[in-house]
């Protein structure tokens, strides 16, 4: 359901956090659909429960999802509404982005390098498709 990759110097709730942003933002979640429980994700992706439900609890204050006591944790209606859906989608490419230009520094690369390169391939990309 969700990967987790314990070479990713993000801490473990963050990708956690992410990968259910990011399965809302693109409609793999929908509204209503239900998280498995702390324990059963933290079995599933063999990490501690306390880092699924620290996880569990940023989502819950962004408003992506809502925990019912006794039932369990589910996508709120309103995570997918296009207002947040964008929000999500442009959230999810901020952090992205942030990501990508600080892998690309630590390879050496300034930002108006990468930023020089992707506007290149672009402008390749665009005239192949035009």
């Amino acid at each position: 359901m969700f990967h987790i990759d314990p070479g990713n110097p993000a801490p473990i709730y963050a990708q956690l956090e992410r990968a259910v942003r990011t399965s809302v933002a693109a409609g793999w979640l929908e509204p209503g659909d239900q998280l498995p429980t702390v324990r059963q994700l933290a079995v599933i992706l063999k990490i501690n429960a306390n880092t699924v439900a620290r996880a569990y609890a940023a989502l819950e204050r962004e408003g992506v999802v809502e925990t019912q006591r006794g039932v369990g944790t589910f996508i709120r209606p309103q995570a997918a509404g296009s207002g947040s859906h964008n929000a999500l989608l442009a959230r999810e490419l901020q952090e992205r982005a942030a990501r990508f230009i600080a892998d690309m520094s630590g390879l050496g690369f300034s930002a108006s390098d990468v930023i020089d390169h992707l506007q290149h391939a672009y402008q390749k990309e665009a005239s192949s498709n035009g």
